[in-house]
């Protein structure tokens, strides 16, 4: 399990991971999709990822809007596996037209 990331750690880590922010307690990102059927299958494309590293995000779905918030709760806030499925699910969004 890994431990919780220093505020120092994180701060210098979401420089790494445009539009996410946060604290200590989670990290989050919103993404406005071209449309609903796009914003489903980006969520379908993060669940595949999130069963692969088992590791699961918040997903908040309005329409064509997504907000995505990552938290070890295991672990009470944010860690390196927090950090690597951020970019995972950054990964997904810049593959969307």
């Amino acid at each position: 399990m890994s431990g919780i990331l220093a505020p120092e750690e994180l701060t210098e880590a979401l420089k790494r991971l445009p539009g996410w922010s946060g604290d200590g307690e989670g990290i989050e990102r919103t993404a406005e999709l071209p449309g609903f059927a796009t914003a489903i299958a980006v969520v379908d494309r993060v669940a595949a990822i999130a069963e692969q590293l088992d590791h699961h995000p918040d997903i908040d779905i309005r329409w064509r809007t997504l907000t995505f918030r990552c938290s070890t709760h295991s672990a009470g806030g944010v860690t390196a596996r927090d950090l690597d499925l951020a970019a995972r699910i950054e990964e997904v969004l810049a593959g969307v037209s």
